[in-house]
């Protein structure tokens, strides 16, 4: 009933106070929950960044948004709440279809906010260990998507232990997605054969990380008592999984990875694990049929080691429908980890809790899942429906829940997991070449703004976005350059982390943009 009567009111709201308009109104929304994919440099097909991009395609937005097909998020997020959090709410999916309903007005150009930046390149800098695919043509024809695995050694003649990892696609337009394994023993080898690599050929690997249109950096908390670190081993390989999409056939692309390692010697890291603690491989899956499989852990009794879990990432192919993790605490009350009602092989992700979940001694997890094995199913790859049973093939099937985790320490769950993982690389930034340059930079404390020719402007906006595109703070209608300062604290008066992120300024209509840290 509350929610019905919000929406009422903000309906009313809209209709009592004026006109929604882009600069207003919908541009803020774009920019958070649409242009990380649809920019100039994404892998969306066409950019919805500026006005003058997003306006001629109105109506086939409406259609996405009002039918929840855009922006893509599969969780349900009544069941659990994450980090990087791409769905649009309630009363920003009114703003938005009420502006399109009314025709979609510009508004006042000279209010538009300045939209996030988009790199192109690292943003973390220079790593530690840089890893390159071979320059790769996608195969995929129409019709059928392109899956391939690359192994690469890592020439490490001792571990190392990852505080950060950086993917970044060689051609943004067609890595649909990059997953990113530890191969411990190097028994792995590069499969572009056939193009159904899902994964690697060596049943020791272990998942670290994963790439898809929008995300950013896997950086994790560097500071004790939350010091955290993935273990590389010497002379491992990584192997790199590739999805390239229908459409993309005789595009190249050299996708690659960089890590950044805690020096040697570092003490006090606490070893996050990531594996696929749930799973079921003892299936067949009986053509035109919906079949419900389950899958717990441990196999049998209890967890006997106090854990966190961190993030959760639920693993189908195309015959999935549906797929539910969660965990039982001693007193057999549920632990909630994720619910996708709607499984879409083509949007999966590590989905990180915005507090890590304790599991206690005495505690259990499961899996309940769901797959549809009939004609009604658009994604099935055999027509008519086939028996699938489990296998490494995109054609073949999985069951598996894979979990960034740790063992459990007093006030784990208290952490605001989304401000520690903002931490990042330190580098020493160089002067944009528009001429904008925030000093000292970096700073632990205050940041001014100069600027070479600055534009003859009565007026302009800054907005300070995090490595995420999140907003984090905005300012409106400053005389002039010298009358800015950021204190380092957020809209809410908040001190931010220490990390990388991103000035953006109109400026007299005109764009600018920026990085700065604080340290």
């Amino acid at each position: 009933m509350r929610y019905l009567v919000s929406v009422l009111f903000l309906s009313l709201a809209l209709s009592s106070f004026g006109q929604t308009t882009w600069a207003d109104d919908v541009a803020t929304i774009f920019y958070q929950k649409c242009s990380k994919c649809h920019n100039p440099n994404g892998i969306a097909p066409f950019s919805l960044v500026t006005y003058s991009e997003v306006s001629p395609m109105a109506g086939a937005i409406y259609d996405a948004v009002n039918q929840d097909r855009m922006p893509p998020w599969p969780p349900n997020n009544d069941y659990q709440q994450y980090i990087h959090n791409r769905e649009l709410d309630a009363a920003d999916k009114i703003l938005v279809l009420d502006w399109l309903t009314n025709g979609a007005p510009e508004g006042n150009a000279s209010n538009t906010p300045p939209p996030p930046a988009f790199p192109t390149d690292a943003l973390l800098g220079a790593g530690d260990l840089e890893l390159q695919i071979p320059t790769y043509m996608s195969k995929a024809q129409s019709g059928q998507d392109d899956y391939v695995c690359f192994s690469l050694p890592t020439g490490l003649t001792q571990g190392r232990d990852i505080k950060s990892v950086e993917i970044i696609p060689g051609n943004r337009s067609i890595v649909h997605h990059a997953l990113v394994y530890i191969d411990p023993d190097g028994s792995s080898f590069t499969d572009t054969v056939g193009g159904d690599c899902a994964s690697p050929s060596s049943q020791n690997s272990v998942l670290v990380t994963g790439y898809t249109p929008g995300a950013t950096p896997m950086t994790l908390p560097t500071v004790s008592p939350m010091k955290l670190g993935i273990p590389l081993p010497a002379n491992s390989k990584i192997v790199l999984a590739m999805h390239y999409p229908d459409g993309s056939y005789g595009e190249y692309d050299s996708t690659r990875v960089i890590f950044h390692f805690y020096p040697p010697g570092t003490t006090g890291i606490r070893t996050v694990y990531a594996a696929p603690l749930l799973s079921n491989w003892f299936f067949a899956l009986p053509p035109n049929q919906m079949t419900d499989l389950t899958a717990t852990y441990p196999n049998s009794g209890t967890i006997n080691l106090e854990a966190s879990i961190l993030s959760v990432f639920p693993h189908m192919h195309l015959i999935g429908q549906s797929i539910k993790a969660y965990g039982l605490d001693p007193s057999n009350d549920t632990i909630p980890l994720i619910d996708i009602p709607h499984w879409d092989f083509h949007w999966q992700d590590f989905y990180w809790f915005k507090h890590a979940q304790h599991f206690e001694i005495g505690s259990s997890m499961k899996a309940e899942a769901t797959y549809n094995n009939t004609t009604s199913n658009p994604h099935n790859p055999n027509n008519p429906p086939q028996w699938v049973g489990p296998g490494e093939n995109t054609t073949d099937e999985m069951m598996l829940v894979y979990f960034h985790f740790m063992g459990y320490q007093p006030g784990d769950e208290l952490y605001d997991l989304e401000q520690l993982m903002q931490q990042a690389t330190l580098t020493e930034l160089p002067e944009d070449e528009s001429g904008l340059k925030v000093y000292p930079n970096p700073s632990s404390s205050d940041f001014h703004l100069s600027m070479k020719n600055f534009p003859n402007a009565e007026n302009f906006q800054i907005r300070i976005y995090d490595t995420q595109g999140k907003l984090v703070r905005d300012w409106k209608n400053i005389p002039s350059a010298q009358n800015w300062v950021w204190d380092g604290k957020s809209n809410d008066g908040a001190e931010t982390m220490k990390g990388i992120y991103i000035l953006s300024a109109n400026i007299g209509g005109s764009f600018y943009s920026t990085r700065l840290i604080r340290f």
